[in-house]
């Protein structure tokens, strides 16, 4: 038996937790089970919460702190150990949060008016830092496969960077919403393109820690020469433990013509200094959390079962999608037979639940929703049995 208790139902209220402080605001009301905002509903693991009780909150002094070593060579050792990422300390920098690190990108590389790809369903905020830059976001969607997963679509990618000319793509690797673990082979073939057309490819690896149920996350900087030179890899400890509000990223650039003048303007402008909380945090979870991550992650893949296994039995009419990494599952509930604004009502006013509304990671989200399933398993037991009645309620 694991010891670490995730079934532990932790009372969130008064904490200034986005998930529940925000409901009646976007959601119209705050009698909802939140399972929409990708942080856990599980302790952090022990260490952490030591280390900043201990090590951090009882020293009477609060002053400037730097990026230690030791910081940085818990990065390396854990890339390297985990996902055959070989990297030195002269190729990465401090980042605070994975969006201000695209906004810094984009403002670094780019111009108002200049191009951006994603490839949709994708996280919603990608598009907001873009457009929100003035920055215009051009799609190269996933294609569905026909068994409710997707794939690139590569052709129709080249063709947008010849008509389009875009400077930076954003790849989310791991996939979210969907939780797609990204083959080397479509990694490479993806370099490739972006290497003869001269496209920055910003690897969004926030769920590289995170693979489920066997698969394994392949830096995308890893897989070719060409990948290493063109691609910009954004990493967190944040999802990995559970730490997503301590804001701590980092980045990877291992080609130096694209780094030195880069890191020089992100240092003069004094945008990577870390607060220590992030820093300590992010160094004890990669040399002791180990543990508590490969515990996390059998208890999700049974939440995922579970979910999985209960709308087959109980609500057919709604397919989840199994991920292969994170804590995230993405509905299609086409079948329900509501159109998306319907089906917006439907969770919130009949089912009770705050999940993600699909069609924010674009137009092929429509009729699907985001449910996620890092929550102790009585709350998501609950959450399935308002589902199932308020379906019942709506077939009858």
């Amino acid at each position: 038996m694991s010891q670490y208790n995730f079934d532990q139902i932790i009372d969130r209220h008064g904490t200034q937790c986005k998930k529940i402080e925000v409901l009646k605001q976007d959601y119209g009301r705050d009698d909802l089970l939140p399972l929409w905002i990708a942080d856990m509903d599980f302790a952090v693991c022990p260490e952490i919460t030591e280390a900043l009780v201990h090590r951090l909150a009882d020293h009477p002094i609060y002053g400037y702190t730097c990026c230690y070593d030791a910081y940085w060579q818990s990065i390396i050792d854990w890339q390297r150990r985990r996902n055959g990422f070989e990297i030195s300390r002269e190729e990465m920098t401090f980042m605070p949060g994975g969006m201000p690190a695209l906004g810094m990108v984009l403002n670094f590389f780019t111009r108002p008016g200049d191009r951006v790809v994603l490839q949709e369903p994708v996280y919603y905020d990608f598009k907001d830092v873009i457009e929100g830059n003035r920055r215009l976001a051009v799609r190269n969607n996933l294609v569905p496969t026909g068994d409710h997963f997707y794939r690139m679509d590569l052709d129709d990618l080249e063709r947008v960077f010849i008509e389009q000319k875009p400077r930076i793509m954003v790849v989310c690797n791991p996939q979210n919403p969907i939780g797609i673990v990204w083959k080397a082979e479509e990694l490479r073939q993806l370099a490739a393109l972006a290497h003869r057309h001269g496209v920055i490819l910003f690897s969004d690896e926030v769920f590289g820690d995170m693979t489920l149920f066997g698969h394994k996350h392949v830096p995308l900087a890893t897989v070719s020469e060409e990948a290493a030179a063109v691609t910009i890899t954004c990493g967190s400890p944040g999802k990995t433990f559970n730490i997503p509000g301590l804001k701590s990223t980092w980045l990877v650039i291992k080609n130096p013509e694209l780094r030195s003048e880069f890191y020089h303007w992100v240092e003069v402008n004094e945008l990577c200094n870390a607060n220590i909380t992030a820093l300590l945090a992010t160094e004890v979870g990669y040399r002791y959390g180990e543990p508590w991550l490969e515990a996390c992650k059998q208890y999700i893949e049974k939440n995922v079962l579970f979910v999985s296994q209960y709308c087959q039995e109980h609500i057919p009419d709604i397919y989840p999608i199994k991920p292969q990494a994170s804590f995230l599952m993405w509905l299609d509930c086409r079948r329900l037979g509501l159109d998306h604004s319907q089906l917006v009502r439907f969770f919130i006013q009949e089912a009770h639940l705050a999940l993600n509304d699909g069609e924010i990671y674009g137009v092929p989200g429509y009729c699907h929703m985001r449910l996620n399933v890092g929550t102790p398993r009585p709350l998501l037991a609950r959450a399935m049995e308002q589902l199932r009645d308020a379906v019942a309620r709506i077939k009858r």
